[in-house]
């Protein structure tokens, strides 16, 4: 499911893991800038936005986060990490010219960003979520 970036920010390589109370994600502007914004929610951070640091893009699609007023956005993270069955931590590179797909919502002056995931397309997949990853 993502639990994990690695990403560079202000020449500083950033390793991120969702876990983490302070755990932040890269988001691309429209200007081509980046912005740093929380990663989800976890249950005991304060407000109402959906805990969890994911985003199912069925549920997306759905409409079930029309309410929070979603915007896509692309997550500038040049690894994510996911566990095997095991519990070991396996790294994966995005490649250039890819990027994996957030979702940034909101509720009043709050603002997290959540990461897009799909069903993998592989039948023998370790997690029933990947992040969605595109290109462009």
């Amino acid at each position: 499911m993502c639990g994990g970036v690695l990403f560079t920010y202000q020449g500083r390589e950033l390793r991120v893991f969702f876990p983490n109370p302070k755990a932040v994600l890269p988001v691309r502007t429209t200007s081509g800038g980046v912005e740093i914004l929380t990663w989800g929610r976890r249950k005991e951070d304060q407000g109402l936005l959906p805990p969890g640091g994911w985003a199912r893009l069925d549920s997306i699609r759905a409409g079930r986060w029309d309410k929070w007023f979603p915007v896509p956005v692309k997550l500038p993270v040049t690894r994510f990490m996911e566990k095997d069955t095991h519990g070991k931590s396996h790294w994966f590179d995005i490649t250039g010219g890819h990027w994996i797909q957030g979702l940034v919502a909101r509720d009043a002056d709050e603002r997290r960003v959540y990461v897009v995931t799909i069903k993998p397309e592989l039948p023998d997949a370790v997690h029933d979520r990947w992040p969605r990853i595109l290109t462009g």
